[in-house]
């Protein structure tokens, strides 16, 4: 019996294999917080590399993403050297002077958003003047520089740091006069300035989301009811319930024309007062991704992270609709740390409940901090907020031992 014939390659019709590796551009984040650590999956998805400046070792983004530095945002040097080679900057939080941008846009690299952008969410003066030459529609405000000056806007009213402040901090409602030389007092700390802005009568709170492309490509998220407790993003609803169709409309048409008139390059988010009688009004605005859209990470097609990727490194945008007719999403905020639960509650609310979806942040417990959050999502809103209100609870160590 003869031996069977071996196939043997002619060397000379061999494939070529390079050794370069084609790895798409890097991409540089400032900020090591959450939202940089949800970026990072999305990221992988793409093939996309991320580079990270953290305020710290071992900060939430800086234990997914290992292409990291440790410095401060505020020091020109360590930006340069953080995106050193990248082609795009974008970030995790608002903070970074708006002159290192500019220095970093004249060194070529793309930043984004841009620093002509950013500043309306860093400074909010800035926005408020811009907005009222857009015609948005806004609370009745006016930089004050004295007890004088706010007894003349008109009491009460809500007095706002310009800049820095975020989750209910640099934010003060003011009633009595007296009140108000906390504000003036927080503002000469960080050399800023005080806004006052009327106390409206509003029904809730809602966000509109939407992510835009350098090329003028922009896709809106529903508009979604958001809850605060102590200034902090406890409860989002998507889509809002009971929101007319025009109202959304609205909504989203003001998020979208803000988006272009600033040319905005990311995710913006506009948060904003439905009124008791019935008007929309924007509050608060945020060039990244936010919280109140943390439920499109399970309940859109697209998420706000991968969107923001996309968009920042111009590559074409996912659809933005939902999933499933209803999604919760709650904050996990932090206890005391001898009674805080996370992964080892983790049995208990995947058991109880095997479509809920956990994410944790990787921090430290601490009273009031945002640690994780629950999304639960299907057909029934009753169901889905009592989920993820539970699921919650329990991670917060809210309903002690039971076991339902």
């Amino acid at each position: 019996m003869s031996p069977r014939p071996v196939w043997r390659p002619r060397v000379d019709r061999l494939p070529v294999v390079s050794s370069t590796v084609h790895r798409a551009p890097t991409l540089a984040v400032i900020g090591g917080g959450q939202l940089a650590r949800m970026m990072a999956q999305p990221a992988i998805a793409l093939g996309l590399p991320l580079r990270l400046l953290a305020e710290a070792e071992g900060v939430s983004a800086a234990q997914v993403i290992p292409d990291q530095v440790v410095g401060d945002h505020t020091d020109l040097a360590t930006l340069r050297r953080v995106t050193e080679g990248a082609s795009v900057v974008t970030f995790d939080h608002e903070h970074v002077p708006t002159e290192h941008l500019h220095a970093l846009a004249a060194d070529g690299l793309a930043v984004r958003p841009g620093p002509d952008a950013l500043v309306h969410a860093q400074d909010k003066a800035v926005m408020r003047r811009r907005l009222a030459e857009l015609g948005v529609p806004c609370p009745r405000n006016a930089v004050v520089a004295s007890s004088a000056d706010v007894e003349s806007f008109g009491l009460p009213c809500v007095l706002k740091t310009t800049r820095g402040g975020y989750d209910g901090k640099g934010v003060w409602v003011v009633r009595a006069l007296d009140e108000a030389q906390a504000a003036f007092d927080a503002a000469a700390a960080a050399g800023v300035e005080v806004l006052a802005e009327e106390l409206v009568d509003f029904r809730r709170e809602l966000s509109a989301l939407v992510a835009r492309a350098p090329s003028g490509q922009a896709a809106a998220y529903p508009v979604v009811a958001s809850t605060q407790l102590d200034g902090i993003c406890h409860e989002v609803v998507a889509p809002a319930p009971d929101l007319s169709p025009a109202l959304a409309g609205h909504a989203q048409e003001i998020a979208l024309r803000i988006a272009g008139a600033l040319d905005v390059t990311g995710i913006l988010a506009v948060e904003l007062f439905e009124t008791t009688d019935g008007r929309i009004l924007v509050n608060e605005l945020a060039m990244r991704p936010h919280n109140t859209g943390h439920w499109s990470q399970d309940g859109a097609v697209t998420s706000q992270f991968e969107n923001h990727l996309r968009a920042v490194m111009d590559l074409p945008l996912g659809s933005p609709a939902p999933r499933a007719r209803w999604t919760v999403m709650v904050n996990i905020l932090g206890g005391p740390a001898d009674t805080g639960r996370l992964y080892d509650g983790l049995p208990h609310a995947m058991a109880r409940d095997p479509r809920l979806r956990v994410h944790f942040y990787g921090k430290d417990l601490r009273p009031g901090r945002k640690v994780g959050h629950v999304n639960a999502y299907g057909d029934d809103l009753e169901d889905c907020l009592e989920r993820a209100r539970h699921a919650a609870a329990w991670f917060r160590g809210d309903l002690g031992d039971e076991s339902e």
